[in-house]
Order: structure tokens, then C-alpha cells, then sequence
């Protein structure tokens, strides 16, 4: 299982300092997400992201998080930034995903079954499958079925996301078997700010592989 678990892809999201982007990448992160969601306790601006992308090594994706924002807007801050992809967590439509001039992950939050059915609509680099939470667009800290991810499989690379931490890390790959993992309340001290002990331990989990 070792081998397996090593080759998922892990993002550690909800950045807002360089010290945390770079112990991610130190710990073997492939990828760091920013938040442009001026509603969310961990939201960022184009000149500090700029800033810390400008200084962390090659080699790892930067992603930024929208929520029906413009897409010229999504654009101008992925350019400005030097973003590698855009993650859209609002009702962004087809059309519009095709508007972005960056890889673009389509977020949903799964509630059955019949959530899954509307990633077939989207031509887009990879989904994201987060727990439905009533007026919450991701960062819920809750778990759903994640039995669920192996329909949405069929459509494209699924990153699993919601309510991720070092303890279950393990078996939700196990069961899941998702592309990538994406994790942001599950190794913070605070909202926006990680916690150095978390995030080693969430990514020794998973690059040791499963021993369950």
C-alpha cells in the first residue's frame, strides 16, 4: 500500500503566510492553495500571494481558491500571482470554466448520489468533492461518504476535500482512493494559520502509506 498512498497528490490549502507554504513544500506537498474569497477567515490579497509564490522552490503547483468572482477577475489575479490552476467553489456554469486561462478544479459539495451527476457538464482539469454544507462554500471540517468519490472517478481526476486530518487521512485514501487530497481546517492552530505539528503528520500518514 505503501507505493500507492506515496503517488496520491496532497494540496494544503488556506495559505496566508510564507512560513506555512513552505513547511508544507518541506514536508512534501505538491501544491499550496490561496483563498480570494473576501467572506473567509483565511482570505489572502493578490500582493501577499504574489509575494510568497515569488519564494517557494519549483516543482509545486500554486492554486487559487474563487468563489463567483468574475471570470476577468479570476483571470487578472491568476496572472498577477503567477497561479498555476484556479479552483472555483461557487456555481461557476461550463462556459464560464472555459473563460479561465489557467488549468481550471471544479468544486462540489456531495450530498448523494446525485451530486456527483453534475461533474459530467464539465470539461475541466479535475474535481473537488467536499461535504454539502448549508451557505458554506468548502472549509466545512465535516466528512461525507466517501464511497461516493469512485463514480465521480469516471469523469475525471477527483481530489477528496472535507473534513481531512492526520487521524483519518489514512483510511479515507484506503477507501477512497482519490487522485489527491486536499486539506485546510484539519492542520491549522487558528483560521489561515497552520500548525507546523499537523501538517508533518498529516503527510508522514500519507507518505508512509497504510498500515491498516
Amino acid at each position: 500500500m505503501a507505493t500507492l498512498n506515496s503517488q496520491v497528490k496532497v494540496k494544503i490549502c488556506g495559505m496566508t503566510q510564507l512560513k506555512d507554504a513552505v513547511l508544507a513544500v518541506e514536508q512534501g506537498a505538491d501544491a499550496v492553495g490561496f483563498i480570494f474569497y473576501k467572506k473567509s477567515p483565511r482570505s489572502v490579497n493578490m500582493k501577499e500571494v504574489r509575494e510568497i509564490i515569488s519564494k517557494l522552490p519549483p516543482f509545486v503547483d500554486t492554486v487559487g481558491v474563487f468563489v463567483n468572482e468574475s471570470a476577468d477577475q479570476v483571470n487578472k489575479v491568476a496572472e498577477y500571482c503567477g497561479l498555476d490552476l484556479v479552483q472555483l467553489h461557487g456555481e461557476e456554469s461550463p462556459s464560464y470554466c472555459r473563460k479561465i486561462q489557467r488549468r481550471v478544479i471544479k468544486a462540489f459539495r456531495v450530498k448523494d448520489l446525485q451530486s456527483i451527476k453534475q461533474l459530467e457538464k464539465y470539461s475541466v482539469s479535475g474535481f473537488l468533492l467536499d461535504t454539502f454544507t448549508e451557505n458554506l462554500h468548502g472549509g466545512t471540517g465535516k466528512v461525507f461518504d466517501w464511497n461516493l468519490v469512485h463514480p465521480a472517478k469516471k469523469v475525471g481526476p477527483v481530489i477528496l476535500a472535507g473534513g481531512l486530518t492526520p487521524r483519518n487521512i489514512r483510511q479515507a485514501i484506503s477507501q477512497a482512493r482519490p487522485y489527491g487530497v486536499d486539506v485546510c481546517f484539519g492542520v491549522e492552530k487558528s483560521p489561515g494559520i497552520k500548525d507546523p505539528e499537523k501538517v508533518k503528520a498529516f503527510l508522514k500518514n500519507i507518505r508512509s502509506g497504510s498500515k491498516s
